[in-house]
């Protein structure tokens, strides 16, 4: 199997990263990778579709500072590669990363992922389903059921009204982003610096308030749903607990959160199971849900990450678990050809 992976950027990878984990995974499976990033493809005037990719080194790698290290030398030297030489193209680039220095950039994998899924690529999540969720706003079509109250506003007098209505507090945030910048509490419409928090917030566009969720102080649980179905091995569930560092709200990784193991109860599986049929739908075959309660915060469609976190606290690979459900899916495709749409495979 041939898989690609497009990033946002080659230098830009770091050993602690899920596509790292896949990727080695991969490797050490037998199969031929590759890194693209949002630059890289090209559509020639015979309507063929080639990537400039990076090979990283085929050597199974034990250690991820290995695997990452090897990319960045193999960096050096792409090589021009037809898109029909892939099984699978696996979009984990993230748009919001992109969408200040680099808006071209922001949704060329929903682009060019489409062109590679006519060709024939299984490409994943799908890019159809995923143009549709550019920003949060994807979140509002799902249940109200699980989630919270919100708000999307550009308003300060809608906020403050909504944050009135809210005794226990709202969150503020952009509407789109992710990594938890420019996230904020707000505990009550007096505050005085909510015009400084709105200003800077909605320096990116929309805002979205919602209620806050007390359990939150405990942190939120990230769990990967894989084919719309939480993520399973070995008896173990693919979620742990982000617990935000002492004094922060936001509880991602990247803003000093820690990873704990947690237990998944019958009313999460009942929040997985709740926004399931829409996930399927879009063909989004790899998720993670944050949630708190049976509420949940957001659904990242785009570049889900944690599973190197979950290796250390149980001791299992989901890596190789995914990896082992897209040979699944590539011998589908050969087995029925194009009659088995990409939305079909992404999720089957």
């Amino acid at each position: 199997m041939r898989i690609a992976f497009l990033v946002n950027s080659i230098a830009g990878e770091a050993s602690y990263y899920t596509t790292t984990a896949l990727a080695m995974a991969a490797i050490s499976a037998g199969h031929k990778v590759c890194y693209l990033t949002p630059g890289d493809f090209v559509l020639r005037a015979d309507d063929r579709l080639f990537v400039r990719g990076t090979k990283p080194p085929s050597a199974k790698q034990k250690k991820a500072d290995g695997f990452i290290a090897g990319l960045a030398e193999a960096a050096l030297k792409p090589e021009t590669i037809d898109i029909a030489d892939f099984d699978v193209l696996f979009l984990r680039n993230d748009p919001s990363e992109d969408a200040d220095e680099r808006p071209w950039a922001a949704h060329v994998g929903a682009m060019f992922g489409r062109l590679a899924a006519e060709r024939g690529i299984i490409t994943l999540n799908d890019p159809e389903g995923l143009s549709q969720a550019q920003n949060k706003l994807y979140f509002q079509d799902f249940p109200e059921s699980i989630r919270p109250t919100t708000l999307i506003s550009r308003s300060i007098d809608e906020i403050r009204a909504f944050v009135a209505e809210h005794k226990q507090g709202v969150i503020l945030k952009p509407l789109q982003g992710s990594g938890g910048r420019h996230v904020f509490k707000v505990a009550s419409n007096k505050e005085s610096n909510l015009n400084q928090i709105f200003e800077a917030v909605s320096g990116e566009g929309y805002l979205i308030a919602q209620s806050y969720l007390p359990d939150a102080t405990q942190g939120d649980i990230r769990l990967f749903l894989m084919n719309g179905k939480p993520l399973q091995r070995d008896g173990s569930y693919a979620a742990f607990r982000r617990v935000p560092a002492k004094g922060e709200v936001r509880s991602n990784m990247n803003a000093a959160g820690t990873a704990e193991a947690v237990e998944i109860t019958p009313e999460i599986l009942r929040v997985a199971d709740t926004v399931r049929p829409k996930l399927v739908a879009d063909g989004m075959f790899l998720v993670g849900l944050d949630i708190v309660g049976d509420k949940i915060l957001e659904i990242n469609v785009f570049t889900p990450g944690g599973l190197p976190n979950m290796f250390d606290l149980y001791g299992v690979d989901f890596s190789a678990e995914i990896i082992a459900d897209l040979e699944r899916k590539v011998a589908i495709r050969e087995n029925y050809g194009a009659t088995m749409t990409n939305r079909m495979l992404a999720t089957l």
